[in-house]
């Protein structure tokens, strides 16, 4: 607003007298800022009743102020009110004036709005706009993810997920075998067809083969059609538990109370569904990451293995591999596939690639195992999820026997990484087991022994390097036993055991038989399974009198002895050719590699070049106790942990052995004491044997008198068995327990009987006053039972 004055003007008529000058009020429009941009979906900033009216514009003057007397005063008061009047709106009219919700009056327990019909309008708009903005908002928030349909979507999707579960992966797995194995049927079954009949074997063996294949095959589609049961079973089963609450709940509704019982059960199974997919999926996986593994949890799929194959070098970057099985996981939670390399590649590369293979799939070597199945060029791959053989081990399958174990058949030896129990057959075979120290050698070998042992029919020949009583249990259980790790005695007993082969084979050229049967071991107790254990075979072929000796004695037992019915098993730490001659080590066929610092520590036991071949028992991690490398049948090493037997469970099998062979009449018979072969002739009527009895029963009677008197004077009692002993007696003191016996014997007769040097006659002292007494020495009695009789001591 500004304030002009006229200039004055001259007219070209007689000027007329000055009128005085006024002042001139501009009105200028305020300047009002434009409103932003609203976008479309956006309804916060659309215009209610809640939202504070527009400014408004006075409008321009029409009229012009009469000019009074005081001209100048009616302007300015004009625009005054002019000027006022752009502070705020004008007043509506029919607009109702705003009224405050907080204004109190005197009494400040009933609102002032509450005495108006305009104050309870205001009040209850309040609410009804703070509605109409929620409900604006929930809509707005619907697209999100924290919206409700969202909600739901993701609830039926996550319950349909449940349903449809992963049974379908090994329908999938099982279909694509049985198509594979029911190719390789009909091409099998063609190839038998169109062999000529004049080809003989060829003829037979393709027939044979043809069967193999087709039972294969029938297998697998029994297989298939089981997997489809199971899944259908198991959707059928999990859909229910999911589709059947929300149908119940909207047929119910509906039923009971019709449309408005119908919205109630749609609105619970929307809620339902909401709440199971109340948070939002996580950021998905990349799966078109350049590298993917099993270590980090990833799932084994072709382009995994391709790519991991090719990383490896087991195949070429253009090459891919055949998938036979499709990858599953099994009931251990460990990825197995069959997969055919490609053209030219054998299966030996991918073996001995097994730890680039267990670098590109991001696990421990021990982890991974490939074997070849069936054909040069198709391998089947384990991959376990956690380093096998580290759990507790089960309890062997000896303990649950009933009857007799059969040596002849397959022993038990313990389960692979795939948890499948493998069995060996020792029958005309010998074998070799080897590793470093705590590899548990010893519980490993207690899974052939203990299985020999339970068999009644076997004979035990023992002998331990370690003189450290690993194999003191079985003692009374052997026909020979070298307990004290002596090199002479054992080269004693082995001449001993060439001496039984030899017998043997006489018997065998007799009845005309080239080998020992089992029909024949049956019939002829001289012809039964022979076990020859020898624990620490270092300590024997490396003495330098008696080794080259023993070493020339095992070679002669392995080759010839097993066709006798001789079966031989040595261990030892390093079997190499400095402790076991090449010569003998070679004819051990079965090979039992447990855990080695290194791979050529493992080539002494598997044989030269399997370390390079992929199988090395340095792989086996410490904490796989009992593990090892089985090379017994077939091609190539089988990874195995041996069935483990603690001490208790060894004694009760032990134990259980020992009553099966007494009731069969082959426990060894333990040689009688003087004193029970002396009663036993004293059976038959022989006074002297008699006598002889009850002098050795005195002895006996006065060595636990003196120990107990020992004893009660305060010695120990270990202490007093250990070393008191009474082995000279008065001849008094002889006869007067003779008396007791109600044996009549004079002096005369027990001198006559018990014949003395002039030594042995002199006196000595006796009893608490050292009386001097004549007597026997127990050495003397015995001497005198053994010369007469003709007995053992």
């Amino acid at each position: 607003m500004t304030e002009n004055h006229a200039e004055p003007h001259t007219p070209s008529t007689p000027t007329p007298p000055a009128e005085p000058t006024i002042a001139t009020v501009t009105f200028l429009r305020p300047t009002i800022p434009t409103p932003p941009p609203v976008p479309a979906d956006d309804w916060s900033d659309m215009p209610d009743d809640s939202d504070p009216a527009p400014a408004v514009v006075p409008p321009m003057p029409t009229v012009a102020p009469a000019v009074g007397p005081d001209d100048r005063t009616v302007v300015l008061d004009t625009a005054r009110v002019i000027l006022g009047k752009t502070a705020g709106p004008a007043p509506v009219a029919g607009k109702v004036e705003k009224v405050d919700l907080d204004d109190f009056d005197d009494r400040p327990l009933i609102p002032a709005w509450m005495h108006s019909a305009e104050g309870w309008a205001a009040w209850a708009g309040v609410f009804a706009r703070a509605r109409r903005r929620d409900f604006r908002r929930w809509v707005r928030r619907q697209p999100t993810q924290k919206g409700h349909v969202r909600q739901f979507g993701r609830g039926m999707r996550r319950s349909h997920e449940w349903v449809v579960g992963f049974e379908g992966v090994r329908v999938q797995s099982a279909s694509h075998t049985a198509h594979v194995l029911t190719r390789e049927a009909r091409l099998a079954a063609r190839h038998a067809r169109f062999t000529p009949r004049i080809l003989g074997s060829k003829k037979e063996l393709a027939m044979k083969a043809a069967e193999r294949a087709t039972k294969a095959a029938e297998e697998a589609v029994l297989l298939h059609k089981k997997a489809k049961k199971d899944r259908n079973r198991a959707r059928n089963l999990r859909a229910g538990v999911v589709y059947g609450p929300p149908l119940s709940a909207i047929g119910t509704g509906y039923a009971m109370g019709g449309g408005l019982g119908l919205a109630a059960g749609l609105l619970s199974t929307f809620a339902g569904a909401a709440f199971v997919g109340r948070k939002p999926y996580d950021e998905e996986a990349d799966w078109t990451s350049d590298w993917r593994s099993l270590g980090d949890g990833d799932r084994m799929t072709a382009p995994m293995l391709d790519q991991s194959f090719r990383a490896a070098k087991v195949i070429g970057s253009d090459e891919s591999l055949g998938v036979v099985q499709m990858p599953m996981l099994d009931t251990r939670g460990a990825w197995t596939a069959v997969l055919d390399l490609p053209p030219g590649v054998p299966a030996k590369k991918a073996i001995r690639a097994t730890d680039e293979l267990a670098a590109a799939f991001g696990v421990e070597e021990a982890q991974v195992s490939v074997a070849k199945r069936g054909r040069a060029g198709r391998i089947e791959l384990y991959v376990s999820r956690d380093l096998p053989f580290t759990e507790d081990a089960a309890p062997g399958p000896l303990l649950a026997l009933e009857s007799a174990a059969d040596f002849w058949g397959r022993i038990s030896i313990g389960p692979d990484v795939r948890g499948i129990h493998q069995s060996i057959s020792v029958v005309e075979r010998s074998g070799l087991i080897g590793g470093e120290p705590g590899a548990g050698k010893s519980a490993s070998g207690n899974t052939i022994l203990l299985a020999a042992a339970l068999d009644p029919r076997v004979i035990l020949w023992l002998a331990d390097g370690k003189g450290g009583g690993d194999l003191e249990p079985f003692e009374h259980l052997c026909e020979r036993y070298e307990g004290d790790a002596d090199p002479e005695a054992f080269n004693t007993m082995l001449d001993e055991l060439l001496a039984v082969m030899k017998a043997r084979y006489a018997l065998l050229k007799k009845l005309g038989k080239r080998k020992v049967t089992e029909e024949l071991a049956n019939k002829y107790p001289e012809l039964r399974q022979l076990l020859l254990w020898v624990d620490e075979l270092m300590l024997y072929t490396t003495d330098e009198e008696y080794g080259k000796k023993i070493t020339r004695k095992l070679r002669n037992l392995v080759s010839r002895g097993r066709a006798a019915g001789i079966i031989t098993f040595c261990a030892t730490q390093k079997p190499g050719s400095d402790v076991v001659d090449t010569s003998l080590r070679d004819l051990l066929s079965i090979r039992w590699a447990l855990r080695c610092t290194t791979p050529e520590a493992s080539d002494t036991i598997l044989g030269k070049g399997a370390a390079a071949s992929g199988y090395s028992a340095k792989t086996i991690q410490s904490e796989m106790r009992g593990a090892g490398l089985l090379w017994a049948e077939g091609t190539n090493p089988t990874m195995v942990r041996a069935d483990y037997y603690d001490d208790d469970q060894v004694t009760t099998l032990i134990e259980r052995a020992t009553e099966w062979r007494r009731a069969a009449g082959t426990l060894p018979k333990v040689p009688l004491r003087l004193i029970d072969q002396l009663n036993t002739l004293a059976e038959e009527g022989d006074k002297d044997a008699e006598i002889l009895s009850r002098v050795l029963s005195c002895f006996f009677v006065e060595d636990i008198a003196a120990r107990q008197r020992a004893v009660n004077g305060g010695m120990d009692r270990e202490k007093a068995e250990e070393e008191i002993s009474v082995d000279w007696l008065p001849g008094q003191v002889i006869l007067d327990y003779l008396k007791l016996q109600c044996v009549e014997v004079t002096a005369e007769k027990l001198a006559a009987l018990v014949q003395r040097t002039d030594e042995e006659k002199a006196k000595r002292p006796w009893g608490p006053k050292g009386s001097r007494l004549a007597g026997y020495p127990l050495a003397r009695v015995e001497a005198a039972a053994t010369g007469r009789f003709g007995l053992t001591a």
